[in-house]
């Protein structure tokens, strides 16, 4: 051992000082880019001609509606959807994701930042080695990102959230076209419910007269007995009918995060069908719809870690320094000059790897036609979702057309044969088939209003329109 108050001579680095100023001198590497929204269109949907105006006819001209909730006017509907984005449990998954994902966007930051750490030791010569060694050390490492492998992994995790973000909207906006969509479901259930004991009250009207025929003498059982299994067959009808409205009532209050209890309030009658929905151009719909602007910021995404794979095959720099202050109650250290500074720096450089870096680069490559693939599955999709949602639309409205005249027919028809009836000059089957034709007609009426409205609001989620909630009244 060195007697006291003598010190280690410790040269200077000078070699490495130099290594490292020409290393902070060299510019970092750019990052490319990720293809544009006209790139990835060009290469994911190579073959699809988007044509000037939309096919199916019924789209107004002009930018898409925003707000298309408000366009239904009924405040027990924008109430029930506030309720849902508040309380639904899939739309909080949905947020936790974005947070999630936004948090990974800031970790995978973190390390273009030297990271120190700090080793303490105490304890003198009741240690737990029994050495009397006590003190403490800083240490600083940071990597240079010379190649952009880390800011290729942030870029790539920024792009996630981005994604994770339009996914959150775009769930948002399925959950308000569901919630809306329930709801008129339920409502439909219940008018088809009224049309079904507007057809018993009559079937009933038909057994009363098929006795009151039998007990003069001008009928027989049988008609009494088809009369009432006529209304037994309506009775059942009408309950599966009500099974059904419940069930929908229980479908919107999952989606409104309650009990399935089917005890929601529901409107009694449908809300009057909007007017024509701007349905603004088809090259938009890619550029607004959420969905598709997650799976463009995918591609973007697979295309950074790309990059970042590639870097991760070329050599590492990384820079070190230290500073400890060691000393120790059992004995005298060699070197009593303290603190005890150190700089260097580290090289890596992959050699050999069995090929696992390579495999990496074609992993990250697979990921990123995947990507493209996936975009194009989206685009198409919501080609589809708009042109099905207008043209369903316009066939339901003329269909009601039609069945509104039939349903004139069907009832004048029904008022002959059972005048017939009274007389006695026809039989009550004659008399159940017109009652079931009417039947069918008003219930179809019901449903061709209902696919409408139901319509509507599908063209609006694929359009990609926003709705607004209403603001919360200021506190007082």
């Amino acid at each position: 051992m060195m007697p006291r108050g003598r010190s280690r001579h410790r040269s200077h680095p000078a070699g490495l000082c130099a290594l490292v100023a020409l290393v902070l001198m060299l510019p970092a590497c750019r990052l490319k880019n990720p293809p544009d929204a006209a790139a990835i269109k060009e290469e994911a949907l190579p073959t699809v001609k988007v044509p000037g105006q939309w096919t199916a006819a019924g789209a107004a001209a002009g930018q898409v509606s925003d707000n298309w909730l408000a366009t239904f006017s009924d405040e027990q509907l924008t109430a029930a959807v506030a309720e849902a984005i508040a309380h639904n449990a899939d739309l909080r998954v949905a947020a936790s994701r974005v947070e999630q994902a936004m948090l990974y966007a800031k970790l995978a930051g973190a390390k273009l930042y030297p990271s120190a750490d700090i080793f303490a030791r105490g304890g003198g010569k009741m240690s737990g080695d029994s050495s009397g060694l006590q003190g403490g050390a800083l240490t600083v490492n940071w990597e240079l990102d010379l190649w952009g492998r880390v800011r290729y992994g942030r870029a790539a995790a920024r792009e996630d959230a981005a994604a994770a973000a339009a996914d959150f909207e775009y769930a948002r906006q399925s959950i308000a076209a569901t919630v809306a969509k329930n709801w008129f479901l339920a409502i439909e259930a219940g008018l088809q419910a009224e049309v079904a004991r507007g057809t018993i009250r009559n079937s009933e009207d038909l057994v009363r007269l098929a006795e009151d025929r039998t007990r003069v003498g001008v009928g027989n059982d049988e008609d009494v007995y088809v009369a009432r299994s006529n209304v037994g067959t309506y009775r059942d009808a009408l309950r599966q009918i009500e099974l059904s409205r419940e069930q929908a009532i229980r479908g919107l209050e999952i989606l409104l995060g309650r009990y399935p209890a089917a005890a929601a309030t529901i409107s009694p009658q449908l809300p009057a069908q909007p007017g024509a929905v701007p349905g603004g151009l088809p090259s938009e719909l890619l550029e607004r719809r959420p969905d598709i602007v997650a799976a463009e910021r995918r591609i973007a995404a697979a295309f950074n870690r790309v990059g970042e794979a590639k870097a991760a095959r070329l050599p590492a720099i990384a820079l070190t320094t230290s500073v400890s202050s060691i000393s120790s109650e059992l004995f005298v250290l060699q070197d009593r000059n303290n603190p005890i500074w150190s700089i260097g720096a580290n090289l890596l450089v992959p050699v050999f790897r069995g090929g696992a870096l390579k495999r990496q680069v074609e992993i990250r490559t697979a990921e990123q036609q995947q990507a493209v693939a996936a975009y194009a599955v989206v685009g198409q999709r919501a080609f589809s979702e708009v042109e099905n949602a207008l043209a369903a639309e316009i066939a339901a409205r003329e269909r009601e057309q039609i069945l509104t005249q039939t349903l004139a027919d069907s009832r004048r028809a029904l008022e002959i044969v059972q005048t017939q009836f009274k007389v006695g000059s026809t039989d009550l089957r004659f008399v159940a088939q017109r009652q079931l034709a009417l039947n069918a007609t008003e219930s179809a009426v019901v449903r061709t209003q209902t696919e409408q409205r139901l319509q509507r609001v599908n063209l609006h989620l694929a359009l990609g329109g926003s709705f607004e909630m209403p603001q919360p009244p200021p506190s007082k």
